[in-house]
């Protein structure tokens, strides 16, 4: 039944779909029901079904910033990506819709001569979790650039958020995880292509140097604490290449935890509590996640 009427709104709807297959962590047991809806009005007839029939509703982009549980997740997983990912430039401007990857964001900005974006097209996600946490890298923060934010609000309505009323601060905004973010106007400066590529690829090469690509993760586990880093933190604590079960604290980046070894949801949440109490107990500092855990309450 559920499954009917979610096909009758949604072309793409997946019967117990693993996660693990839509997460950079490579973890996750399967979803009871995942969608990928093309439009707002999709996505509206989609939280009118999972009211209706009692199902929670989990939202994902793609997977870079996520965790998610071995048990898997009875409920409806709406993923917002490539199917809801249209990119539009007006002058100085860019609205893109939440499902855009950030890296396509940052080329579209750098073939019109545009910068400012340089600094998220390394980050694997998509506009809409970026905007959610506030994302950032190399100095740069979404809250630089993006002006304007249309989203779904818990109970379906669409609403607008205006600069300030984004509420940004550190890996933080006003969204909360039942907003569904819709679409964001970025305000970019006028610049010499060629700068903003030479820029681009600097910065994704420091990345490639400096961070564990070869392994799944979900980027940095933890926010930096105030006055600290984390990765200092964690190295200091002689926890570099700390492992549980097939989890790792990275040898070669301690701010994160990587899936060396066909770790289990546990495995990572285990070395999680681990690291967090081993640099609390030697430094007084408490280390909070800053990747998004998903698991059935």
């Amino acid at each position: 039944m559920v499954y009917e009427r979610l096909k009758s709104v949604c072309d793409i709807v997946l019967k117990d779909e693993p996660m693990k297959d839509h997460t950079y962590f490579k973890i996750g047991g399967k979803a009871s029901y995942l969608v990928m809806p093309k439009s707002i009005d999709e996505i509206k007839e989609i939280i009118k079904i999972a009211k209706e029939e009692r199902y929670p509703l989990f939202v994902i982009g793609n997977g870079s910033n996520l965790l998610v549980d071995d048990k898997g997740l009875f409920g409806i997983v709406i993923k917002i990506a490539k199917s809801f990912s249209d990119i539009r430039v007006d002058d100085n401007k860019i609205i893109a819709s939440s499902g855009a990857l950030l890296s396509k964001i940052a080329s579209v900005a750098c073939e019109n001569n545009l910068s400012g974006f340089e600094f998220a097209s390394g980050i694997p996600g998509t506009l809409g979790g970026a905007v959610k946490m506030n994302a950032g890298a190399y100095d740069g923060e979404i809250k630089d650039v993006v002006v304007r934010t249309t989203y779904l609000d818990k109970n379906g309505n669409v609403s607008i958020r205006q600069g300030k009323e984004h509420d940004f601060s550190y890996r933080h905004s006003i969204f909360g995880d039942e907003d569904i973010i819709l679409e964001s106007e970025i305000v970019l400066n006028y610049g010499d292509k060629n700068k903003i590529k030479e820029k681009m690829l600097d910065l994704n090469s420091r990345r490639k140097e400096k961070q564990p690509l070869e392994y799944p993760s979900a980027g940095s586990t933890f926010k930096r604490p105030e006055g600290y880093f984390a990765a200092k933190l964690i190295d200091d604590c002689n926890l570099r290449g700390k492992k549980c079960g097939g989890a790792m604290v990275s040898e070669k980046h301690c701010g994160f935890i990587i899936n060396y070894d066909n770790a289990s949801f546990n495995d990572v949440i285990n070395l999680i509590n681990e690291v967090k109490k081993v640099v609390y107990e030697k430094t007084n500092v408490v280390l909070c996640e800053e990747v998004k855990i998903l698991k059935n309450n």
